[in-house]
């Protein structure tokens, strides 16, 4: 049983709930303007995992018959028969229910907005099928993530920092067009939509440029907004290094480094601005 649970959650990247969950507590910190309660924190967490493991575990089942098809993805556990079409979306319905109940444990306004999360993390995974904007549509489902930190605490909208849930957006949407890169040639041959396979590598390049720029702006204007101090703008300058170096390692022609620039450098970011912020609300006068 515990080789399979691996098997599942090596599937679907668990470790890399580390990319939105950081924001999560971003927002559960700035409406409380410091740390939560233990109770606001704990279901916060389980909302997070169970959001991301429903939408990683939906992604997988949708994409099973492209990723059996894919030398890059053909051994992944769905495709390889490791684990079954049953056990896959038993994890999905499990973790979907988990979800919607550490929101209905936090407020009402958590468990309203819930369903609307839910379907944008589900619905992603279909995008690539219909729209080279995918990437942006999965900016904006992992840009609910900062809003449902920010609920969880205050149980309402008002006063919220919207440039936040921006700047995840394009952030998001910047590296996922650069991680599209490995898949250009497959996803164009498959019928399948990507920036890089619709306008080509280098264009999906500088369309992350674009928008990892802009994500910049808009984090350092959510620091503005919410008053943050100096430790946000050192921690806002470890991310700007950290957006120049992950564009700097790879390329349209080396894609050798792209997953140390998308895993290693992208957990940097979302963990440093969470630090970065817990930092500034505590030593705020």
């Amino acid at each position: 049983m515990w080789q399979k649970i691996s098997l599942l959650l090596e599937m679907i990247k668990f470790k890399h709930t580390v990319f939105a969950l950081p924001f999560a507590l971003i927002g559960a910190f700035l409406a409380g303007k410091g740390v939560p309660s233990f109770s606001v924190f704990f279901w916060v967490l389980l909302a997070m995992v169970g959001a991301r493991t429903s939408a990683m575990g939906f992604n997988r089942i949708a994409d099973r018959r492209f990723d059996a098809a894919n030398p890059r993805t053909a051994t992944r556990a769905l495709p390889a028969g490791e684990v079954t079409l049953v056990e896959s979306w038993a994890m999905v319905l499990l973790a979907a229910a988990l979800f919607l109940f550490a929101c209905y444990r936090l407020n009402p306004t958590a468990l309203l907005i819930a369903p609307v999360a839910l379907a944008l993390t589900l619905g992603y995974s279909l995008t690539k099928r219909f729209t080279w904007l995918c990437h942006v549509i999965l900016g904006v489902a992992l840009a609910f993530s900062p809003l449902g930190g920010w609920v969880a605490v205050a149980a309402s909208l008002e006063g919220y920092p919207w440039v936040l849930s921006l700047g995840v957006l394009f952030w998001v949407a910047g590296f996922d067009c650069i991680y599209a890169c490995l898949d250009a040639d497959f996803d164009r041959e498959a019928g399948l939509y990507s920036m890089p396979a619709t306008f080509g590598r280098r264009n999906g390049f500088r369309v992350a440029v674009a928008f990892h720029v802009l994500a910049f702006c808009l984090f350092t204007l959510s620091g503005i907004q919410a008053g943050l101090n100096y430790w946000y703008y050192i921690g806002l300058g470890v991310t700007g290094c950290a957006l120049f170096y992950q564009h700097l390692i790879v390329s349209p022609k080396d894609l050798s480094r792209i997953r140390q620039s998308f895993f290693s450098m992208n957990g940097l970011i979302a963990l440093t601005l969470f630090f970065a912020t817990w930092l500034s609300l505590a030593t705020k006068h």
